[in-house]
């Protein structure tokens, strides 16, 4: 019988520049100036995106790791960063457009391209920066 082997959570953090127009089709002019105010400027705005990708799992008895860290960062790179620095969110990212780009809407973005690419099970959690200030993190759940 084999030991169980420590859980481990690994984060990997990296940043990108993105505008966007927080504005609901589904709402008239004056309610989107009322709900959003002034993030819902129809020439847009932008933030300084941090996104934190957290996987969990056992530590590999060969390796020592949960997940090779350089191939955490090329996942991010190519489930998300590509498509989103320096885009504007609502224009440019055919998967966003029709939904409202709000911070929740982009982390659970973010983490269906990571899930999809990632080992079955690993992906525990995606934090999303919008500021210093205004973070949303998460975790797959459905509600």
């Amino acid at each position: 019988m084999s030991a169980l082997r420590p859980v481990v959570y690994v984060t990997r953090k990296e940043s990108f520049s993105a505008a966007h127009r927080l504005h609901s089709d589904i709402l008239s002019d004056e309610e989107n100036q009322q709900l959003y105010g002034k993030c819902n400027n129809p020439n847009g705005h932008g933030h300084n995106y941090t996104v934190e990708a957290t996987v969990r799992g056992p530590v590999d008895s060969k390796t020592g790791m949960v997940v090779n860290i350089t191939d955490l960062k090329q996942y991010m790179q190519t489930a998300f960063l590509d498509l989103l620095d320096h885009k504007n969110l609502d224009k440019d990212v055919p998967e966003l457009r029709g939904t409202v780009s709000t911070t929740e809407n982009i982390a659970v973005f973010i983490w269906k391209k990571m899930v999809a690419m990632l080992p079955d099970g690993i992906l525990y959690e995606i934090k999303v920066h919008e500021t210093d200030k205004n973070i949303v993190f998460y975790r797959g759940e459905s509600g």
